[in-house]
Protein backbone atom coordinates (compact mmCIF):
# COMPACT_ATOMS: atom_id res chain seq x y z
CA UNK A 1 0.00 0.00 0.00
CA UNK A 2 2.85 2.38 0.83
CA UNK A 3 4.57 1.76 -2.51
CA UNK A 4 1.25 2.34 -4.30
CA UNK A 5 0.79 5.73 -2.59
CA UNK A 6 4.33 6.75 -3.51
CA UNK A 7 3.66 5.78 -7.12
CA UNK A 8 0.46 7.86 -7.17
CA UNK A 9 2.23 10.88 -5.67
CA UNK A 10 5.02 10.65 -8.22
CA UNK A 11 2.78 10.03 -11.20
CA UNK A 12 0.00 12.56 -10.52
CA UNK A 13 1.82 15.71 -11.72
CA UNK A 14 2.65 14.06 -15.04
CA UNK A 15 -0.84 14.72 -16.34
CA UNK A 16 -0.06 18.41 -16.41
CA UNK A 17 3.05 17.99 -18.56
CA UNK A 18 1.24 19.16 -21.69
CA UNK A 19 0.42 22.50 -20.06
CA UNK A 20 3.97 23.07 -18.87
CA UNK A 21 5.51 24.35 -22.10
CA UNK A 22 4.26 25.58 -25.44
CA UNK A 23 6.89 23.94 -27.63
CA UNK A 24 8.87 21.57 -25.39
CA UNK A 25 12.13 20.07 -26.65
CA UNK A 26 12.49 16.34 -27.21
CA UNK A 27 15.42 14.11 -26.28
CA UNK A 28 15.44 10.70 -27.87
CA UNK A 29 16.58 7.48 -26.31
CA UNK A 30 19.72 7.48 -28.41
CA UNK A 31 20.85 10.88 -27.16
CA UNK A 32 22.93 11.50 -24.10
CA UNK A 33 21.61 14.03 -21.64
CA UNK A 34 23.44 15.59 -18.74
CA UNK A 35 22.52 17.66 -15.73
CA UNK A 36 23.51 20.94 -17.43
CA UNK A 37 21.15 20.31 -20.37
CA UNK A 38 18.31 19.48 -18.01
CA UNK A 39 18.95 22.64 -15.98
CA UNK A 40 19.01 24.78 -19.13
CA UNK A 41 15.70 23.32 -20.24
CA UNK A 42 14.15 23.76 -16.80
CA UNK A 43 15.25 27.41 -16.61
CA UNK A 44 13.49 28.06 -19.91
CA UNK A 45 10.36 25.93 -19.63
CA UNK A 46 9.60 25.25 -15.96
CA UNK A 47 6.24 26.69 -15.03
CA UNK A 48 7.50 28.08 -11.70
CA UNK A 49 10.31 29.96 -13.47
CA UNK A 50 7.94 31.31 -16.10
CA UNK A 51 5.49 32.43 -13.42
CA UNK A 52 8.28 34.25 -11.54
CA UNK A 53 9.35 35.97 -14.77
CA UNK A 54 5.77 37.10 -15.38
CA UNK A 55 5.70 38.47 -11.83
CA UNK A 56 8.76 40.57 -12.71
CA UNK A 57 6.99 41.91 -15.81
CA UNK A 58 3.91 42.74 -13.74
CA UNK A 59 6.02 44.51 -11.09
CA UNK A 60 7.80 46.47 -13.83
CA UNK A 61 4.47 47.65 -15.22
CA UNK A 62 3.35 48.60 -11.73
CA UNK A 63 6.50 50.73 -11.30
CA UNK A 64 5.81 52.47 -14.60
CA UNK A 65 2.22 53.01 -13.51
CA UNK A 66 3.42 54.65 -10.29
CA UNK A 67 5.75 56.92 -12.31
CA UNK A 68 2.75 58.42 -14.16
CA UNK A 69 1.55 59.95 -10.87
CA UNK A 70 4.23 62.63 -11.27
CA UNK A 71 2.41 64.04 -14.31
CA UNK A 72 -0.82 66.06 -14.48
CA UNK A 73 -4.11 64.28 -14.59
CA UNK A 74 -6.25 65.40 -17.52
CA UNK A 75 -9.98 64.81 -17.62
CA UNK A 76 -12.71 65.80 -20.02
CA UNK A 77 -16.41 66.15 -19.23
CA UNK A 78 -19.39 66.66 -21.53
CA UNK A 79 -23.05 66.96 -20.62
CA UNK A 80 -26.14 67.60 -22.70
CA UNK A 81 -29.67 67.70 -21.28
CA UNK A 82 -33.28 68.37 -22.13
CA UNK A 83 -35.67 68.89 -19.19
CA UNK A 84 -39.48 68.89 -19.19
CA UNK A 85 -39.38 72.44 -17.83
CA UNK A 86 -36.77 75.10 -17.29
CA UNK A 87 -34.48 74.53 -14.35
CA UNK A 88 -34.53 78.25 -13.53
CA UNK A 89 -37.96 79.93 -13.24
CA UNK A 90 -38.96 83.28 -11.78
CA UNK A 91 -41.99 85.66 -11.72
CA UNK A 92 -41.38 89.38 -12.24
CA UNK A 93 -43.99 92.08 -11.32
CA UNK A 94 -43.19 95.19 -13.40
CA UNK A 95 -45.04 97.46 -10.99
CA UNK A 96 -42.40 96.74 -8.35
CA UNK A 97 -39.78 98.30 -10.57
CA UNK A 98 -41.83 101.33 -11.78
CA UNK A 99 -41.79 104.31 -9.37
CA UNK A 100 -45.23 105.86 -8.58
CA UNK A 101 -44.04 109.28 -9.76
CA UNK A 102 -43.19 107.78 -13.16
CA UNK A 103 -46.39 105.68 -13.43
CA UNK A 104 -48.62 108.65 -14.37
CA UNK A 105 -46.23 109.80 -17.08
CA UNK A 106 -45.93 106.24 -18.39
CA UNK A 107 -49.69 105.82 -18.58
CA UNK A 108 -49.92 108.84 -20.87
CA UNK A 109 -47.08 107.61 -23.13
CA UNK A 110 -48.01 103.92 -23.61
CA UNK A 111 -51.11 102.51 -25.30
CA UNK A 112 -53.74 100.90 -23.06
CA UNK A 113 -52.95 97.33 -24.13
CA UNK A 114 -49.30 97.69 -22.95
CA UNK A 115 -50.39 99.19 -19.67
CA UNK A 116 -52.56 96.12 -19.07
CA UNK A 117 -49.46 93.88 -19.60
CA UNK A 118 -47.42 95.87 -17.13
CA UNK A 119 -50.06 95.57 -14.49
CA UNK A 120 -49.79 91.73 -14.23
CA UNK A 121 -46.72 89.54 -13.20
CA UNK A 122 -44.48 88.06 -15.95
CA UNK A 123 -43.21 84.40 -15.70
CA UNK A 124 -39.69 83.54 -17.02
CA UNK A 125 -38.15 80.04 -17.51
CA UNK A 126 -34.49 79.32 -18.44
CA UNK A 127 -32.16 76.33 -19.04
CA UNK A 128 -34.72 73.86 -20.26
CA UNK A 129 -32.01 72.29 -22.43
CA UNK A 130 -28.33 72.90 -23.05
CA UNK A 131 -24.80 71.56 -23.38
CA UNK A 132 -21.84 71.83 -21.00
CA UNK A 133 -18.26 70.69 -21.75
CA UNK A 134 -14.96 71.14 -19.95
CA UNK A 135 -11.34 70.02 -20.21
CA UNK A 136 -9.38 70.11 -16.93
CA UNK A 137 -5.72 69.46 -16.02
CA UNK A 138 -4.59 68.95 -12.40
CA UNK A 139 -0.94 68.95 -11.36
CA UNK A 140 -0.16 67.75 -7.82
CA UNK A 141 2.32 70.06 -6.10
CA UNK A 142 2.50 68.45 -2.68
CA UNK A 143 0.89 65.16 -1.65
CA UNK A 144 2.65 64.44 1.62
CA UNK A 145 5.32 62.37 -0.12
CA UNK A 146 2.80 59.76 -1.24
CA UNK A 147 3.81 59.95 -4.90
CA UNK A 148 7.55 59.80 -4.22
CA UNK A 149 7.25 57.00 -1.69
CA UNK A 150 4.77 55.17 -3.90
CA UNK A 151 7.35 55.13 -6.70
CA UNK A 152 10.03 53.91 -4.29
CA UNK A 153 7.70 51.19 -3.04
CA UNK A 154 6.99 50.07 -6.62
CA UNK A 155 10.73 49.90 -7.31
CA UNK A 156 11.24 47.81 -4.16
CA UNK A 157 8.46 45.50 -5.35
CA UNK A 158 10.19 45.00 -8.70
CA UNK A 159 13.52 44.25 -7.01
CA UNK A 160 11.77 41.82 -4.67
CA UNK A 161 10.22 39.99 -7.62
CA UNK A 162 13.69 39.58 -9.15
CA UNK A 163 14.92 38.10 -5.87
CA UNK A 164 11.93 35.77 -5.90
CA UNK A 165 13.04 34.62 -9.34
CA UNK A 166 16.53 33.83 -7.99
CA UNK A 167 14.98 31.82 -5.17
CA UNK A 168 12.82 29.95 -7.65
CA UNK A 169 15.85 29.24 -9.83
CA UNK A 170 17.67 27.81 -6.82
CA UNK A 171 14.64 25.69 -6.00
CA UNK A 172 14.37 24.42 -9.56
CA UNK A 173 18.09 23.67 -9.72
CA UNK A 174 17.88 21.67 -6.48
CA UNK A 175 14.80 19.74 -7.64
CA UNK A 176 16.21 18.95 -11.07
CA UNK A 177 19.46 17.76 -9.48
CA UNK A 178 17.51 15.60 -7.03
CA UNK A 179 15.48 13.99 -9.82
CA UNK A 180 18.61 13.56 -11.94
CA UNK A 181 20.69 11.87 -9.25
CA UNK A 182 17.77 9.70 -8.23
CA UNK A 183 17.47 8.52 -11.82
CA UNK A 184 21.22 7.97 -12.10
CA UNK A 185 21.13 6.12 -8.78
CA UNK A 186 18.37 3.83 -10.07
CA UNK A 187 20.37 3.23 -13.22
CA UNK A 188 23.43 2.32 -11.17
CA UNK A 189 21.39 -0.03 -9.02
CA UNK A 190 20.16 -1.67 -12.21
CA UNK A 191 23.79 -2.15 -13.24
CA UNK A 192 24.43 -3.68 -9.83
CA UNK A 193 21.55 -6.09 -10.38
CA UNK A 194 23.09 -7.04 -13.72
CA UNK A 195 26.35 -7.85 -11.98
CA UNK A 196 24.53 -9.77 -9.23
CA UNK A 197 22.48 -11.64 -11.81
CA UNK A 198 25.66 -12.66 -13.61
CA UNK A 199 27.23 -13.75 -10.33
CA UNK A 200 24.17 -15.82 -9.37
CA UNK A 201 24.18 -17.44 -12.82
CA UNK A 202 27.80 -18.56 -12.25
CA UNK A 203 26.95 -19.81 -8.74
CA UNK A 204 23.93 -21.65 -10.15
CA UNK A 205 26.15 -23.46 -12.69
CA UNK A 206 28.66 -24.43 -9.97
CA UNK A 207 25.91 -25.68 -7.63
CA UNK A 208 24.17 -27.56 -10.44
CA UNK A 209 27.41 -29.41 -11.23
CA UNK A 210 27.96 -30.11 -7.54
CA UNK A 211 24.40 -31.46 -7.12
CA UNK A 212 24.85 -33.79 -10.08
CA UNK A 213 28.13 -34.98 -8.59
CA UNK A 214 26.41 -35.61 -5.29
CA UNK A 215 28.62 -33.26 -3.27
CA UNK A 216 25.92 -30.59 -2.73
CA UNK A 217 22.30 -30.63 -1.70
CA UNK A 218 19.47 -29.72 -4.05
CA UNK A 219 18.32 -27.26 -1.41
CA UNK A 220 21.36 -25.14 -2.27
CA UNK A 221 20.14 -24.96 -5.84
CA UNK A 222 16.69 -23.88 -4.69
CA UNK A 223 18.21 -21.10 -2.55
CA UNK A 224 20.04 -19.72 -5.57
CA UNK A 225 16.84 -19.85 -7.63
CA UNK A 226 14.94 -18.00 -4.92
CA UNK A 227 17.61 -15.31 -4.87
CA UNK A 228 17.41 -15.01 -8.64
CA UNK A 229 13.65 -14.55 -8.40
CA UNK A 230 14.20 -11.86 -5.78
CA UNK A 231 16.63 -10.08 -8.12
CA UNK A 232 14.05 -10.13 -10.92
CA UNK A 233 11.48 -8.67 -8.56
CA UNK A 234 13.87 -5.89 -7.61
CA UNK A 235 14.62 -5.22 -11.27
CA UNK A 236 10.91 -4.82 -12.04
CA UNK A 237 10.50 -2.32 -9.20
CA UNK A 238 13.55 -0.36 -10.40
CA UNK A 239 12.20 -0.23 -13.96
CA UNK A 240 8.83 1.07 -12.80
CA UNK A 241 10.51 3.68 -10.59
CA UNK A 242 12.77 4.74 -13.48
CA UNK A 243 9.80 5.19 -15.79
CA UNK A 244 7.85 7.34 -13.34
CA UNK A 245 10.91 9.36 -12.34
CA UNK A 246 11.89 10.05 -15.94
CA UNK A 247 8.36 11.31 -16.59
CA UNK A 248 8.58 13.53 -13.52
CA UNK A 249 11.93 14.92 -14.61
CA UNK A 250 10.75 15.50 -18.17
CA UNK A 251 7.64 17.32 -16.96
CA UNK A 252 9.62 19.47 -14.56
CA UNK A 253 12.15 20.43 -17.24
CA UNK A 254 9.56 20.91 -19.96
CA UNK A 255 10.78 18.01 -22.12
CA UNK A 256 8.38 15.80 -24.07
CA UNK A 257 10.53 12.66 -24.01
CA UNK A 258 13.47 11.69 -21.87
CA UNK A 259 15.70 8.60 -21.81
CA UNK A 260 14.99 6.27 -18.92
CA UNK A 261 18.73 5.92 -18.32
CA UNK A 262 20.80 9.00 -17.56
CA UNK A 263 24.40 7.80 -17.20
CA UNK A 264 27.08 10.25 -16.16
CA UNK A 265 29.05 11.79 -19.00
CA UNK A 266 32.27 10.28 -17.66
CA UNK A 267 30.62 6.88 -17.44
CA UNK A 268 28.82 5.21 -14.60
CA UNK A 269 29.31 5.99 -10.94
CA UNK A 270 31.41 2.87 -10.87
CA UNK A 271 34.15 3.21 -13.44
CA UNK A 272 34.21 -0.38 -14.71
CA UNK A 273 32.60 -1.51 -11.47
CA UNK A 274 34.42 0.78 -9.01
CA UNK A 275 35.24 4.48 -8.54
CA UNK A 276 38.19 5.99 -6.76
CA UNK A 277 36.48 8.11 -4.12
CA UNK A 278 39.71 9.70 -3.00
CA UNK A 279 40.30 11.24 -6.43
CA UNK A 280 36.71 12.36 -6.67
CA UNK A 281 36.63 13.95 -3.23
CA UNK A 282 40.08 15.50 -3.11
CA UNK A 283 39.71 17.26 -6.47
CA UNK A 284 37.19 19.74 -5.08
CA UNK A 285 38.36 19.76 -1.46
CA UNK A 286 40.45 22.93 -1.75
CA UNK A 287 37.73 24.81 -3.62
CA UNK A 288 35.10 23.85 -1.06
CA UNK A 289 37.28 24.85 1.87
CA UNK A 290 38.08 28.20 0.22
CA UNK A 291 34.39 28.78 -0.36
CA UNK A 292 33.55 27.94 3.22
CA UNK A 293 36.24 30.23 4.61
CA UNK A 294 34.52 33.24 3.02
CA UNK A 295 30.97 32.18 3.83
CA UNK A 296 31.20 31.59 7.56
CA UNK A 297 30.43 34.41 10.06
CA UNK A 298 33.00 37.21 9.79
CA UNK A 299 31.24 40.59 9.71
CA UNK A 300 29.35 41.77 12.78
CA UNK A 301 28.43 38.20 13.63
CA UNK A 302 27.11 37.54 10.12
CA UNK A 303 28.77 35.77 7.22
CA UNK A 304 30.13 37.66 4.24
CA UNK A 305 28.15 35.32 2.02
CA UNK A 306 25.00 36.13 3.98
CA UNK A 307 24.60 39.48 2.25
CA UNK A 308 24.70 37.73 -1.13
CA UNK A 309 21.81 35.43 -0.29
CA UNK A 310 18.54 36.26 -2.06
CA UNK A 311 16.71 35.21 1.12
CA UNK A 312 18.54 37.87 3.14
CA UNK A 313 18.15 40.52 0.45
CA UNK A 314 14.44 39.75 0.27
CA UNK A 315 14.15 40.33 4.02
CA UNK A 316 15.91 43.67 3.59
CA UNK A 317 13.43 44.61 0.88
CA UNK A 318 10.62 43.71 3.22
CA UNK A 319 12.00 46.10 5.86
CA UNK A 320 12.42 48.83 3.25
CA UNK A 321 8.87 48.31 2.00
CA UNK A 322 7.34 48.55 5.49
CA UNK A 323 9.26 51.78 6.13
CA UNK A 324 7.95 53.28 2.90
CA UNK A 325 4.43 52.20 3.81
CA UNK A 326 4.85 54.00 7.14
CA UNK A 327 5.90 57.19 5.32
CA UNK A 328 2.88 56.89 3.03
CA UNK A 329 0.61 56.52 6.06
CA UNK A 330 2.08 59.76 7.43
CA UNK A 331 1.65 61.45 4.04
CA UNK A 332 -2.06 60.64 3.99
CA UNK A 333 -2.51 62.85 7.07
CA UNK A 334 -0.77 65.86 5.50
CA UNK A 335 -2.42 68.53 3.33
CA UNK A 336 -2.37 68.03 -0.43
CA UNK A 337 -1.83 70.95 -2.79
CA UNK A 338 -2.58 70.96 -6.51
CA UNK A 339 -2.85 73.52 -9.28
CA UNK A 340 -4.92 73.23 -12.40
CA UNK A 341 -6.23 74.83 -15.55
CA UNK A 342 -9.37 74.25 -17.56
CA UNK A 343 -11.26 75.23 -20.66
CA UNK A 344 -15.07 75.28 -20.50
CA UNK A 345 -18.06 75.69 -22.85
CA UNK A 346 -21.81 76.06 -22.30
CA UNK A 347 -24.92 77.31 -24.07
CA UNK A 348 -27.25 77.48 -21.08
CA UNK A 349 -28.45 80.98 -21.93
CA UNK A 350 -29.06 80.11 -25.58
CA UNK A 351 -25.71 81.59 -26.47
CA UNK A 352 -22.46 79.72 -27.02
CA UNK A 353 -20.00 80.76 -24.35
CA UNK A 354 -16.41 79.59 -23.73
CA UNK A 355 -13.96 80.58 -21.03
CA UNK A 356 -10.67 79.40 -19.51
CA UNK A 357 -9.59 79.41 -15.88
CA UNK A 358 -6.73 78.52 -13.57
CA UNK A 359 -7.19 77.38 -10.00
CA UNK A 360 -5.43 75.93 -6.96
CA UNK A 361 -6.77 73.44 -4.40
CA UNK A 362 -5.71 72.65 -0.85
CA UNK A 363 -7.16 69.58 0.85
CA UNK A 364 -6.71 69.02 4.59
CA UNK A 365 -7.90 65.63 6.01
CA UNK A 366 -9.12 67.01 9.32
CA UNK A 367 -11.52 64.23 10.32
CA UNK A 368 -9.03 61.52 9.28
CA UNK A 369 -6.35 62.58 11.75
CA UNK A 370 -7.88 60.53 14.54
CA UNK A 371 -7.95 57.25 12.64
CA UNK A 372 -4.75 58.17 10.78
CA UNK A 373 -2.75 58.39 13.99
CA UNK A 374 -3.59 54.76 14.71
CA UNK A 375 -2.66 53.76 11.15
CA UNK A 376 0.77 55.39 11.62
CA UNK A 377 1.30 53.53 14.89
CA UNK A 378 0.31 50.26 13.20
CA UNK A 379 2.87 50.87 10.45
CA UNK A 380 5.55 51.54 13.06
CA UNK A 381 4.76 48.18 14.66
CA UNK A 382 5.05 46.48 11.27
CA UNK A 383 8.45 48.10 10.70
CA UNK A 384 9.64 46.87 14.07
CA UNK A 385 8.34 43.39 13.30
CA UNK A 386 10.12 43.33 9.91
CA UNK A 387 13.41 44.46 11.48
CA UNK A 388 13.19 41.77 14.15
CA UNK A 389 12.42 39.15 11.50
CA UNK A 390 15.45 40.30 9.53
CA UNK A 391 17.72 39.89 12.53
CA UNK A 392 16.25 36.53 13.53
CA UNK A 393 16.29 35.05 10.03
CA UNK A 394 19.84 36.34 9.48
CA UNK A 395 20.94 34.18 12.39
CA UNK A 396 19.02 31.22 10.95
CA UNK A 397 20.67 31.73 7.55
CA UNK A 398 24.08 31.79 9.23
CA UNK A 399 23.22 28.53 10.97
CA UNK A 400 22.17 27.11 7.60
CA UNK A 401 25.62 27.96 6.23
CA UNK A 402 27.28 26.01 9.01
CA UNK A 403 24.87 23.12 8.61
CA UNK A 404 25.53 22.99 4.86
CA UNK A 405 29.25 22.76 5.57
CA UNK A 406 28.72 19.98 8.09
CA UNK A 407 26.43 18.13 5.68
CA UNK A 408 29.07 18.22 2.92
CA UNK A 409 31.76 16.96 5.30
CA UNK A 410 29.44 14.21 6.55
CA UNK A 411 28.40 13.20 3.02
CA UNK A 412 32.03 12.95 1.98
CA UNK A 413 32.83 10.73 4.96
CA UNK A 414 29.80 8.57 4.23
CA UNK A 415 31.06 8.14 0.67
CA UNK A 416 34.51 7.11 1.89
CA UNK A 417 32.93 4.63 4.31
CA UNK A 418 30.71 3.26 1.53
CA UNK A 419 33.75 2.76 -0.69
CA UNK A 420 35.52 0.94 2.11
CA UNK A 421 32.38 -1.14 2.64
CA UNK A 422 32.41 -2.20 -1.03
CA UNK A 423 35.99 -3.42 -0.73
CA UNK A 424 35.23 -5.32 2.47
CA UNK A 425 31.98 -6.82 1.11
CA UNK A 426 33.66 -7.97 -2.11
CA UNK A 427 36.48 -9.59 -0.15
CA UNK A 428 33.91 -11.27 2.12
CA UNK A 429 32.04 -12.55 -0.96
CA UNK A 430 35.23 -13.93 -2.48
CA UNK A 431 36.17 -15.76 0.72
CA UNK A 432 32.68 -17.25 1.16
CA UNK A 433 32.59 -18.41 -2.43
CA UNK A 434 35.99 -20.10 -2.10
CA UNK A 435 34.92 -21.71 1.17
CA UNK A 436 31.68 -22.97 -0.37
CA UNK A 437 33.61 -24.54 -3.24
CA UNK A 438 35.92 -26.12 -0.68
CA UNK A 439 32.90 -27.41 1.27
CA UNK A 440 33.68 -25.42 4.45
CA UNK A 441 30.78 -22.96 4.15
CA UNK A 442 27.06 -23.15 3.46
CA UNK A 443 25.00 -21.73 0.64
CA UNK A 444 23.20 -19.46 3.13
CA UNK A 445 26.48 -17.84 4.09
CA UNK A 446 27.41 -17.39 0.44
CA UNK A 447 24.09 -15.79 -0.48
CA UNK A 448 24.26 -13.56 2.59
CA UNK A 449 27.70 -12.39 1.49
CA UNK A 450 26.30 -11.71 -1.98
CA UNK A 451 23.46 -9.66 -0.43
CA UNK A 452 25.93 -7.64 1.65
CA UNK A 453 27.96 -6.93 -1.49
CA UNK A 454 24.87 -5.71 -3.31
CA UNK A 455 23.80 -3.55 -0.37
CA UNK A 456 27.26 -1.99 -0.11
CA UNK A 457 27.16 -0.98 -3.77
CA UNK A 458 23.66 0.48 -3.37
CA UNK A 459 24.82 2.37 -0.30
CA UNK A 460 27.75 3.77 -2.27
CA UNK A 461 25.37 4.90 -5.02
CA UNK A 462 23.11 6.69 -2.54
CA UNK A 463 26.08 8.29 -0.79
CA UNK A 464 27.49 9.54 -4.09
CA UNK A 465 24.17 11.10 -5.14
CA UNK A 466 23.68 12.61 -1.68
CA UNK A 467 27.09 14.29 -1.84
CA UNK A 468 26.19 15.98 -5.13
CA UNK A 469 22.99 17.36 -3.61
CA UNK A 470 24.83 18.53 -0.48
CA UNK A 471 27.29 20.44 -2.64
CA UNK A 472 24.37 22.23 -4.34
CA UNK A 473 22.87 23.03 -0.93
CA UNK A 474 26.23 24.44 0.17
CA UNK A 475 26.40 26.66 -2.90
CA UNK A 476 22.92 28.01 -2.28
CA UNK A 477 23.52 28.46 1.45
CA UNK A 478 26.63 30.56 0.78
CA UNK A 479 25.11 32.70 -1.95
CA UNK A 480 27.31 31.25 -4.70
Amino acid sequence: MRRFLIFIILFSPVVFAAAQVTNPPSLGEGQGVGLSELLDSAMQHNMGIRSAQLDIDAAHQQRREAFTKYFPTISGTALTFNANRGMAKMDIDPQEFIPSSFAATLSQMLPPEMLVGLSSPISMSMMKNGTIASLMAMQPVFAGGQIVNGNRLARVGEEASRLQLRLKENEVERQVAEYYWQLVSLDEKTRTLDAVDSLLADIYKDVEVAVRAGVALRNDLLQVQLRQNDIESQRLKLQNAQEVLSLMLAQYCGITTLPLHLPLREGSIYSQGKVSVKEQSSSSQNDIEAELSTSLPQREGLGEGLFLLPEYQLLEKQVEATRLQQKMAVGKQLPTVAVGAGYNYHNLLDNDRTFAMVFATVSVPISDWWGGSHAIKRRKIEVQKAEEQLHDNAQLLTIRMQKARNDVAEARQQLLLAQRGIEQAEENLRLNRDRYRAGTSTMSNLLEAQLLSQQSRDKFTDAYADLQLRLIDLRHATGQ
